[in-house]
């Protein structure tokens, strides 16, 4: 059974940082392509970053370029992303997404969200 797990949600004071994870079960992380959405109330679901599952790039939104890192842990089977500079339009709700290629991501598989909220 695929499931994907996040964890690392919380307030935050702007300029604080923040790692999500993304426990993967049920496939190898390595075998598909990870990506981070998030969605803001009342806006779009957006792609943040996403990890390739084999050759490629790493790919990230203009808003979170040299803020945002994610990362893979194949022994652990989980996606991370590190989340430093924290500004209050980065306040929405996280998802991970596991997708054959980034394109497909709405057919992928979802985890449930992680609220991250950036205020003084």
């Amino acid at each position: 059974q695929v499931q994907l797990v996040e964890s690392g949600g919380g307030l935050v004071h702007p300029g604080g940082s923040l790692r999500l994870s993304c426990a993967a079960s049920g496939f190898a992380v390595t075998s598909y392509a990870m990506s981070w959405f998030r969605q803001a109330p009342g806006s779009e679901r957006e792609l943040v970053a996403v990890i390739p599952s084999v050759g490629g790039s790493i790919n990230y939104a203009d808003s979170v370029k040299g803020r945002f890192t994610i990362s893979r842990d194949n022994a652990k089977n989980t996606v991370y992303l590190q989340m430093n500079s924290l500004e209050p339009e980065d306040t929405a709700v996280y998802y991970c997404n596991a997708a054959p290629i980034v394109a497909l991501y709405r057919t992928g598989y979802w985890g449930q969200g992680t609220q991250v909220t950036v205020s003084s």
